[in-house]
């Protein structure tokens, strides 16, 4: 039977790297949105400013390398701005965060040749350098603004304007007296930090989220200390199935390293309840959420095909839950990520799918 071979036009699916990009932008909406209420004009400023100089440091690298500047248009850019943000802490002061964007864009995108050719993801990697750059900066966690407002420690409204142009461009200095101590009053540790310094005390685990107030309810909403987008799971939950629904990623990811993180927390705290935090602290804690439906499930670093991306997710829990269980840092969405974007051509060299008669005919071939 000959071959047919069709002339263009071809029919077009109606996706484009633009649109997906869009999907994901619109997808985190829910946890911006829910992170200015949370905190404030902080939460504005930083996400307008990481953005911003995401797109501007693009312009540049595609400037020195002679490219077209359309590809601004793609909104990766933007998204990787956005991304950069939802991860940083409120406090964060505005050299930073213009810091962490262009290391998001120049190392851990441009310098491989842009979009397409990455191997870690960018906001990612601009955030582990940050932290370990910055580890006082990046540890220090603001309390919402809807648990503290009304109450004595309230001196600081993050819902003012010009307080928060003030602390996030001339520091902390630059504030009032009365400012200042509360911006130390309603600072604290996030739950993960919290547990793990109680932990290197020898403090058993139910008193340490008891001293904490901790309730699986809050930390669902969003009313605990952490990043500005990653306190609600709930947020990040919404924009997941969003992205499920669109079918801008695949279930393989997100089931297999949620799932994961929740089998082995499920597992050993049953063994020793005293020494392990439940599942539900680990799958509402942190930026588990984040990294799952959205960092984990980049395209360009993760793998290409089902049971690769289920090795993956797989990968990323084990990695996620011993870090926080037996590491140093008590977060470990991030750094699960970044090790198993090293793993991805491993991954993907042996979960290919296997041609049919390949090896048939290669030992024909050999005879």
């Amino acid at each position: 039977m000959p071959l047919i071979m069709l002339s263009s036009p071809h029919a077009h699916g109606g996706d484009s790297i633009r649109m997906m990009m869009f999907t994901v932008i619109l997808a985190l909406l829910p946890a911006a949105l829910f992170s200015v209420y949370l905190f404030g004009w902080l939460s504005v400023l930083l996400i307008g400013t990481c953005m911003l100089t995401a797109l501007v440091t693009e312009a540049v690298c595609l400037r020195l390398m002679k490219r077209s500047l359309t590809t601004l248009l793609d909104n990766s850019a933007a998204l990787t701005g956005l991304f950069l943000a939802l991860t940083l802490p409120a406090a964060t002061p505005w050299w930073m965060a213009v810091l962490g964007s262009v290391f998001a864009i120049v190392l851990g995108k441009q310098i491989y040749g842009g979009l397409g050719y990455n191997i870690f993801n960018p906001a990612l990697s601009a955030r582990v350098i940050l932290l370990i750059s910055f580890p006082l900066n990046m540890t220090t966690w603001l309390v919402p603004m809807s648990i503290h407002m009304g109450s004595a420690t309230s001196g600081l409204n993050l819902y003012d304007f010009s307080t928060c142009l003030t602390l996030f461009f001339a520091g902390v200095d630059a504030l009032p007296i009365v400012m200042q101590q509360g911006l130390d009053a309603i600072s604290m540790a996030s739950p993960l930090g919290h547990v793990k310094t109680e932990a290197t005390l020898g403090v058993p685990v139910s008193e340490a989220l008891a001293a904490y107030h901790y309730t699986v309810l809050d930390a669902f909403l969003g009313f605990e200390a952490g990043s500005i987008g990653e306190t609600s799971a709930l947020a990040l939950l919404v924009g997941g199935i969003f992205l499920l629904a669109r079918h801008s990623i695949t279930w393989h990811i997100p089931f297999s390293y949620l799932a994961t993180v929740a089998l082995l927390a499920a597992i050993f705290s049953a063994v020793s309840p005293e020494q392990f935090t439940p599942p539900m602290f680990h799958l509402f804690a942190g930026g588990l959420m984040l990294c799952a439906f959205f960092m984990a499930t980049d395209p360009v670093s993760s793998p290409v095909t089902p049971l690769g991306q289920i090795v993956f997710g797989i990968g990323c829990g084990i990695i996620t839950w011993s870090i926080r269980s037996f590491g140093g840092y008590p977060e470990g969405a991030m750094f699960s990520v970044l090790l198993m974007n090293c793993a991805v051509p491993l991954i993907d060299h042996y979960c290919r799918p296997r041609v049919y008669g390949h090896k048939k005919e290669a030992r024909e071939k050999s005879e």
